[in-house]
């Protein structure tokens, strides 16, 4: 398969993501994300959204394979992934008074 996913340089990690072999995670996720086993948090390809989550096993639809996320969190379920988006949002209304997470998140 083969996913050419861009990973944000300062990458989110879930609690239960901490000490795990981020390489490895990334590798499944691009070669196998069935078997990954994680929750992803990604820019949204929609310009009325900021972030999207999702199952890494929707990594296996066609639509990735043409147009692939830009990750920014990944976590080990879902409660622990609007977490994440939860702490983004802090950062940005923190450092820029405003929640444009888009925007924080590719500065």
């Amino acid at each position: 398969m083969g996913l050419e996913i861009t990973y944000h340089p300062g990458l989110y990690l879930g609690e239960s993501m901490k000490g795990r072999k981020l390489e490895k995670i990334k590798k499944k996720l691009e070669n196998r994300p069935l078997f990954s086993g994680v929750f992803i948090v990604a820019l949204s390809g929609n310009a009325r959204e900021q972030l999207e989550i999702y199952s890494a096993r929707q990594l296996r639809w066609h639509y990735y394979a043409k147009y692939p996320p830009y990750v920014v969190g990944i976590a080990g379920n879902h409660p622990e992934a609007v977490g994440l988006v939860v702490q983004i949002t802090e950062e940005c209304l923190r450092s820029r008074g405003d929640c444009a997470l888009k925007e924080y998140l590719k500065c």
